[in-house]
């Protein structure tokens, strides 16, 4: 080998060696994360799951968002002002803030999107988050005369905009982190259509772009390299895999298959303690499992019926024996640690004990037609998990002491929901809420007539629409709590839907994703995370 061979030889290897040592640095991180299921849509005007929240956070950027600890900070606003009668606020948007094609994020484009949440012709289904806003309900609701362009948001210039509302609301920017706040590129919605969520047509401004998504299987997000700190995102590709079964979750997460999932399955809970140590993670969170009434059907529609089947409930030994006091048994609608509020109302039996609540639980149904010969039935459905299919096979259980028969519908969680807010029939149905701002309001409006959406069971009580509508109006957070007890305490004493237990967040967390704090609002952004090799 001559001299120049050798030296041209000696250049190819050392530049070899080089890319060799520095592979490790540029290799891609990807992170292997469950969710709860299925997304039924990526639009963020249209979703209204935990299971989309998750991914909306990762994709879109609103003008305020949650932290890893579940604080506010700023989004797509670098700062905001807020007027001296707390009923307008002025936001400056960050001058490096891009769409993942490279066009500015402009106070325009959000004055588009947050008149598209409430334009009635979009049918969201979360539309009422925004109505605080000046007009938004009256545009919504289709009032006559009402216009889009009467929406209280105005852009005063490209980097400025100005929220204009109704009425002083204390937790407003806590409403701007949920997903109703998040802006779509107009562009892309008015070439698209309802098409514009497809990864080929796909352009959004968070920290993340979606580039595939295969039902039953999984969603792959990748950095967006325009997003404004993308420099301090350190994961490249995060997958997120619907992980309804439980069990087979946690047999991922021990194979490394997983670095988090979004849930346990409860009768592990001990085991997956003793072998995986702090790697479990069961911590509060601001949120209640209910079972939801059909009060519009018969025999439902009678308070003595929904009473009734609250009594024979026995929410402790559900707490303890199926959800390994992961979960705390619930007598009432709002959870602890609400903000703006003080004593919660519940159930007036909540002390009594089992065979007391038996006893007159017998006897209401008896009262309203319901014996030996003549046994109340009822249907059940419920979103499958492990967790869930435990729960209620124990709930039937508990019934059937009081001479009520129980069968059962269980489908995946995207069905469940999706029959539910279309108005589906059904007798008593399984349902979870998670609060979207740390406000009794958030749990409140979910029983109001008029809130289409939500009130799946159809409960329609004047009084306390009254009540509700009535604490909207009053700046006096005291007076206003006290309101909003007034209605918590009808809700308590007719049971629209049965409260069973206060949420806890549950993870299985990888000893090698860092940053991961567990927060009262769930909130788990991708951006802040990281990967140890």
């Amino acid at each position: 080998m001559s001299s120049v061979t050798r030296r041209a030889f000696a250049v190819i290897v050392a530049a070899m060696l080089g890319l060799l040592a520095a592979g490790p640095a540029f290799a891609q991180i990807v992170f292997h994360r469950g969710n709860d299921g299925d997304p039924e849509t990526l639009d963020p005007h249209k979703t209204s799951t935990v299971t989309e929240a998750h991914l909306m956070r990762d994709l879109f950027e609103g003008l305020v968002i949650h932290s890893m600890k579940g604080e506010i900070m700023p989004g797509v606003a670098e700062s905001w002002t807020m007027s001296a009668d707390g009923r307008t606020y002025t936001f400056t948007l960050r001058p490096n803030a891009r769409w993942s094609n490279g066009d500015p994020v402009t106070a325009g484009d959000f004055v588009f999107s947050l008149r598209r949440m409430v334009n009635p012709e979009t049918a969201a289904k979360y539309a009422n988050i925004l109505y605080p806003i000046r007009n938004a309900e009256k545009i919504n609701k289709g009032g006559a005369q009402s216009k889009l362009e009467d929406l209280g948001v105005t852009a005063i210039d490209a980097r400025t905009l100005e929220i204009s509302l109704e009425r002083p609301t204390p937790y407003f920017l806590e409403l701007l982190t949920h997903q109703t706040g998040l802006p779509v590129h107009p562009a892309s919605v008015e070439k698209h259509g309802k098409d514009f969520v497809k990864p080929e047509n796909w352009v959004s401004n968070g920290a993340y772009i979606l580039k595939e998504s295969v039902p039953n299987s999984h969603i792959r997000l990748d950095r967006n390299p325009a997003f404004h700190d993308a420099a301090n995102v350190r994961i490249d590709t995060v997958i997120y895999y619907p992980s309804p079964d439980l069990a087979a979750a946690a047999r991922r997460f021990q194979a490394g298959e997983l670095q988090l999932t979004t849930d346990i399955p409860a009768d592990q809970i001990k085991q997956l303690r003793e072998r995986l140590g702090d790697q479990v993670k069961v911590a509060p969170y601001l949120g209640t499992y209910f079972l939801i009434v059909n009060s519009a059907k018969k025999p439902f529609d009678d308070a003595r019926v929904r009473r009734a089947l609250s009594l024979a409930i026995d929410r402790e030994f559900i707490a303890e024996e199926i959800w390994a006091g992961t979960m705390l048994p619930a007598y009432g609608v709002i959870p602890p640690n609400i903000g703006n509020y003080g004593e919660r109302a519940e159930a007036d039996f909540k002390n009594a004990s089992p065979l007391d609540r038996e006893d007159e639980a017998k006897k209401l149904l008896a009262d309203a037609g319901f014996g030996p010969g003549a046994p109340l039935r009822v249907q059940l459905r419920y979103n499958t998990t492990d967790n869930n299919r435990r729960t209620m096979i124990a709930i039937a259980e508990q019934w059937k002491a009081i001479g009520v028969e129980t069968s059962f519908i269980n489908t995946d969680g995207k069905t469940h929901f999706a029959h539910l807010r279309d108005g589906g029939d059904f007798d008593i149905a399984r349902y979870g809420w998670i609060g979207d701002y740390s406000d009794p309001h958030n749990f409140l409006f979910l029983f109001l007539s008029d809130n289409k959406g939500f009130n799946s069971g159809k409960y329609d009580n004047p009084t306390f629409d009254a009540l509700v509508k009535q604490a909207e109006n009053e700046s006096d957070l005291a007076r206003r709590a006290a309101i909003l007890r007034e209605a918590d305490s009808i809700l308590a004493r007719e049971t629209p839907w049965i409260p069973i237990l206060y949420y806890s967040t549950k993870n299985l967390v990888s000893p090698k994703l860092v940053g991961f704090e567990q927060n009262l609002r769930g909130a788990l952004p991708t951006r802040f995370l990281s990967l140890k090799p």
